[in-house]
């Protein structure tokens, strides 16, 4: 039987309702559970940091790590070198896109003007810009980047969709710098890697016209932190940030009170019904090993 060892309490109670056998649940803090030395698969605690080492080290006949997040940068340092790693691409594709959706039209349709104007009990109507005709690059072609590229499709705009290399569709990041001085929206939906680390610069931003919006609903550390706040200061660019470096936002860090900021607290994957796709897709990954078949959403392996 393959031993299922959940590390995420939200998850637990969602496979045992779908009767998922060999379940040993692990809460944070607690003790070695019965039965976790015999895990096959870890279903890792929906949150940026790793287990400790030690922990893993208790799963001598762990076989798979199964991530709840699209980005899996962290656990490929903790990884064991006999372990498959697999990201939760799917999960939070599209409330994540919702988010950088919601980022947008916040400031393409002046939404805080119009808050402005009900706490001052005026009605002042005027024209707005719109989706419709901007151009967008839509860093990632990932699960949540493709579905954000085919909404603000919909709405009527020009869209890149960027990734690592070119392909069909997909357009060469290396190939986007000569095109930013185009874009009045890039959308970051793209993995942490060292190749993206620091990706969006002062050169990078310095490059997008005036009034462009800067969207990251991937990891902070991707952004400059320091270079996007001196572009939001002079009221150059505007930003919608789900994620932030540092993270969490210390208290009295520039960003909070930075102008032309849309700020969340990292919540575009946590929405209602995660643990219902999650537990699909665990249930999903459990066939596979136990049929032979190839693994979901696979990042890393032996």
């Amino acid at each position: 039987m393959t031993v299922v060892c959940v590390a995420e309490p939200l998850l637990g109670p969602e496979l045992e309702r779908r009767n998922v056998p060999g379940l040993v649940v692990w809460e944070d803090g607690a003790p070695p559970p019965p039965g976790v030395h015999r895990a096959h698969l870890l279903i890792a605690p929906y949150q940026l940091t790793t287990m400790p080492p030690e922990r893993l080290a208790l799963m001598p006949e762990l076989r798979v790590i199964q991530l709840l997040t699209a980005g899996a940068d962290a656990w490929l340092e903790v990884r064991p070198p006999s372990v498959t790693l697999c990201s939760g691409q799917g999960i939070h594709g599209t409330t994540t896109a919702e988010l950088a959706l919601a980022g947008i039209l916040h400031h393409v349709r002046d939404l805080a003007r119009y808050e402005r104007q009900r706490a001052a009990g005026q009605w002042i109507p005027g024209e707005r810009a719109s989706v419709a005709g901007k151009r967008a690059a839509v860093i990632g072609a990932g699960d949540i980047g493709r579905k954000i590229a085919d909404v603000l499709s919909v709405l009527g705009a020009e869209v890149l969709l960027v990734a690592r290399t070119a392909r069909d569709g997909v357009v060469a990041l290396a190939d986007l710098y000569d095109r930013l001085g185009e874009q009045d929206i890039v959308v970051i939906a793209t993995p942490l890697t060292e190749q993206t680390r620091g990706l969006v610069d002062k050169a990078f931003l310095s490059a997008l016209p005036d009034q462009a919006i800067v969207v990251n609903v991937a990891r902070g550390p991707i952004v400059e932190t320091g270079a996007l706040l001196a572009e939001l200061d002079t009221g150059r660019l505007r930003a919608a940030l789900d994620v932030t470096d540092p993270e969490p936002l210390p208290a009295g860090h520039p960003l909070w009170r930075a102008p032309n900021l849309l700020l969340t607290p990292h919540v575009g994957g946590g929405s209602v019904g995660w643990p219902a796709r999650a537990a699909a897709l665990v249930e999903r990954q459990l066939e596979h090993l136990r049929s032979g078949e190839p693994l979901e959403n696979v990042v890393a392996g032996p």
